[in-house]
């Protein structure tokens, strides 16, 4: 089966959306994860603690996660700081 879309493992870390951890005080001396990130190619990667396993079977009808995919998570502040670097579709 074919998807629509693939993510592209040659992409680029480009620019950071939002804030850094540090700036928003999720982290210690060190600015480590989590983070958000558009790559060169216009895709999003998003840096966050895995939790697959604990969400697998409590996802929504409709919602589903191939063996190839991650549910991950973070901050809420993390996101709404990044929504002026997101452009409207």
């Amino acid at each position: 089966m074919t998807r629509v879309w693939e993510a592209d493992p040659s992409a680029l870390f480009e620019r950071r959306l939002g804030k850094s951890a540090k700036e928003l005080n999720h982290t210690g001396d060190r600015d480590d994860c989590p983070d958000i990130w558009q790559l060169d190619n216009g895709d999003i990667a998003v840096i966050g603690r895995d939790l697959t396993a604990h969400y697998d079977a409590h996802l929504p009808e409709g919602v589903t996660l191939r063996a190839d995919e991650r549910l991950v998570v973070i901050p809420g502040d993390m996101l709404s700081a990044a929504k002026a670097d997101i452009p409207d579709a």
